[in-house]
């Protein structure tokens, strides 16, 4: 298949783009070319045939992220709703690496996606919080990625995930048992020169790293969750993530038929910009590049009025009289996420590229519904409490997790 081929060229080929779990950058000021990672990676575009068939068996409108391709990429998505139409249910998985003590509005764009999936297809989620990870890479202490953790499962819970269907689990807490034993198979799969060549580490990585990919892997099968799926071992699993994930799962759809599993399907989305620019994706070491969902409604409008980056003229009368380009202009990517009514959508696109709106004008709206938004995630963790996040990272049966 075109994926096992392409395994290790992300980090083999002199190239300026730059993608990958830990770093994303377009290089040279430019913005990522996706279709470039399309035919590097070795998945498939999004069309609109299959977000069609989306629509036909859930009998529900696509959500934004769809129909607008911010989920633009998939692996064996087709093959999955082949098995759902024929009445074969299936599991969602996804993820969090816990860095930070709050989430961006980034963060949330996976989460918000997976809970329409969850919904529309009425199926069980599992989301693994990656304590561990952070606590290799960011040189975190075990009890602080274990804190993060969470207070990041707070938002997540947030998003309004249904406790009867959702399995939140931390890897500190959690890993051992049949869950170990897969990643163990998993390991003995995988040669360090082929973990070498996917993922780019070098001599002067700590081991832990080398065996992190594993541990990601194993949700991908549902043996590793027997409070859950215990007697479906042939249960299939689709995995929303980013396209930077990918690796984790080229390795995992290779390792899959040889210990007995389906390859997991893959849906992945587009990066979310920061303020300043597309060339990469948001960081957490700069808040000024990101909108938080602690960010007050000063804090919001600041940021989008002094960092976004506008690709209108750079006075009201050029404005006017040549118009915006689209194509770099910060906010209207932003509204493309989350402006949901497509008329006012299409409307600002318009009145911007043809200088009937002024940047100002475009920020301002910005400005309201992110306002809104974040005002919003606010209320719904205000009322997270810790008996909350301990029912929904308790290890227990989910038994109406299909219905």
């Amino acid at each position: 298949m075109a994926e096992e081929k392409r395994e290790g060229r992300e980090v083999n080929e002199e190239e300026d783009q730059v993608v990958n779990p830990w770093e994303v950058s377009a290089g040279d000021g430019g913005k990522i070319d996706y279709d470039k990672l399309i035919d590097k990676f070795g998945c498939q575009r999004l069309d609109d045939v299959i977000i069609r068939r989306v629509e036909h068996l859930t009998t529900r409108p696509a959500h934004v992220f769809l129909r607008r391709g911010v989920f633009f990429a998939h692996r064996d998505f087709n093959d999955l709703l082949d098995s759902y139409e024929r009445g074969e249910k299936f599991y969602l998985y996804t993820g969090r690496g816990p860095s930070s003590e709050a989430l961006h509005l980034g963060h949330l764009v996976p989460f918000m996606f997976t809970k329409y999936l969850q919904e529309a297809f009425k199926v069980p989620l599992v989301i693994q919080l990656t304590d561990d990870e952070k606590c290799m890479w960011k040189n975190l202490s075990v009890e602080e990625s274990m804190r993060l953790a969470r207070e990041n499962a707070k938002d997540i819970i947030a998003c309004g995930f249904d406790v009867t269907k959702t399995f939140i689990f931390s890897d500190f807490d959690y890993v051992g048992g049949a869950f170990y034993r897969n990643m163990v198979k998993i390991q003995k799969c995988v040669t360090y020169n082929k973990v070498v060549g996917i993922f780019g580490f070098t001599g002067e990585d700590h081991i832990g790293k080398v065996s992190f990919p594993s541990i990601q892997a194993a949700p991908s099968f549902p043996s590793s969750f027997p409070h859950l799926f215990s007697g479906k071992t042939d249960l299939r699993c689709l995995i929303p993530c980013a396209i930077d994930q990918d690796p984790y799962f080229r390795m995992t759809r290779d390792v899959a038929p040889r210990i007995g599993h389906h390859k997991p399907a893959l849906i992945e989305s587009l990066f979310f910009p920061a303020l300043q620019g597309e060339t990469g994706k948001m960081s957490a070491s700069d808040p000024n590049s990101a909108i938080y969902v602690t960010d007050s409604a000063k804090d919001i409008k600041n940021k989008i009025n002094k960092y976004a980056f506008s690709g209108g003229q750079d006075s009201a009368e050029k404005q006017r009289l040549y118009g915006a380009n689209l194509e770099v202009d910060i906010p209207i990517k932003y509204l493309n996420f989350f402006l949901e009514d497509d008329a006012e959508l299409d409307h600002i696109k318009a009145a911007y590229a043809k200088g009937d709106m002024l940047s100002g004008q475009v920020k301002k709206r910005l400005a309201e519904i992110l306002t809104g938004m974040v005002e919003r995630h606010r209320r719904e963790r205000a009322a997270v409490t810790e008996e909350m996040v301990d029912a929904f990272m308790a290890v227990r049966p989910l038994p109406s997790m299909f219905d």
